[in-house]
């Protein structure tokens, strides 16, 4: 049984082979319809359990396709019509439950204490579809929409994240040290990445570049990723935060300084942090990049479940 909660806590073998995976799944499915099922249906009879804690769109219909392609089925529950979100049943017990019902458990959620512990109580993988400190699904997704793009890896290719860092550039960060690729990160002085997440990136003796100048985050990049700025549950003065974030903004001009082939990335939903020209213009790969989460997340349920080919 094998979780998928951190790209920190993932071999680099492990995550070459997921993506391998999904690129095949995904030429496999080219003549097939939404729900037709993939060639020996490898999770028939299979039941992932999903629980939301936060608003989810791509996420919850990203997994929903995914396993039923695979030949499986789900269920989504909410932790508020739960024993557990009312505060009267204790996650060992939850835990037990959905171990008994299901064979995988994917959850979003506010708190990384409850992945933790929920880790700790099930008998069935967890899968974690975002977290305070990560997002792991959307961070390999990616790295595999940028490879399929640009027709090499990624570790041959410079990467730019701009803007607040948050979950997502945390599982950038982790992906670059796996994957050994150049990150660059603009963002202001005062949110820039945590000490804890750069002494990781230390410790296994690789460098991220942070910049408090977009310009220089940007130059000569192939990639440029973004996320919105002021998320659902920010708690700071957001009127402050985005007059901090002004000249981090995504236009033409910045875009200037990368690649003439760069592209744009955004996980999604997007604010201000970037214009309709660069997000809707012909370098913005956000479609493709929502929809690619399907084919990466089949081949994490296979990780999961064991039966990665």
């Amino acid at each position: 049984m094998k979780h998928f909660i951190n790209l920190k806590d993932i071999k680099t073998k492990d995550l070459r082979n997921i993506i391998l995976d999904a690129k095949k799944r995904k030429n496999y499915r080219r003549k097939l319809n939404t729900l037709e099922v993939d060639k020996g249906s490898p999770l028939k009879g299979k039941l992932l359990i999903q629980m939301f804690e936060k608003s989810s769109l791509r996420t919850r219909l990203s997994f929903y396709l995914a396993i039923k392609q695979l030949g499986g089925g789900t269920i989504t529950l909410r932790s508020n019509e739960l024993h557990l979100g009312q505060g009267s049943e204790s996650i060992a017990d939850t835990a037990k439950i959905l171990s008994t019902y299901g064979d995988g458990f994917m959850l979003r959620t506010d708190d990384d204490n409850k992945l933790e512990k929920f880790k700790k109580y099930l008998s069935i993988p967890v899968i974690n579809g975002l977290s305070p400190s990560s997002h792991p699904t959307q961070v390999l997704s990616d790295i595999f929409t940028v490879e399929e793009i640009k027709k090499k890896s990624i570790s041959n290719l410079n990467i730019c994240w701009i803007g607040d860092s948050n979950n997502v550039l945390n599982s950038l960060i982790a992906a670059s040290v796996k994957l050994s690729f150049n990150l660059r990160i603009g963002c202001p002085k005062k949110f820039q990445p945590n000490l804890e997440v750069i002494n990781w990136v230390k410790k296994n003796k690789r460098k991220i570049n942070i910049y408090n100048d977009p310009v220089k985050a940007a130059y000569n990049a192939d990639v440029i990723f973004s996320d919105k700025v002021i998320s659902l549950n920010d708690k700071v003065n957001k009127k402050k935060k985005l007059i901090e974030f002004k000249k981090f903004k995504i236009n033409k001009k910045l875009f200037s300084h990368a690649k003439k082939d760069c592209i744009f990335l955004h996980c999604l939903p997007r604010g201000n942090e970037v214009t309709d020209e660069i997000f809707l213009g012909k370098r913005s790969c956000v479609w493709l990049q929502a929809l690619n989460r399907v084919h990466v997340q089949k081949s994490i349920l296979l990780y999961c479940f064991g039966k990665l080919g």
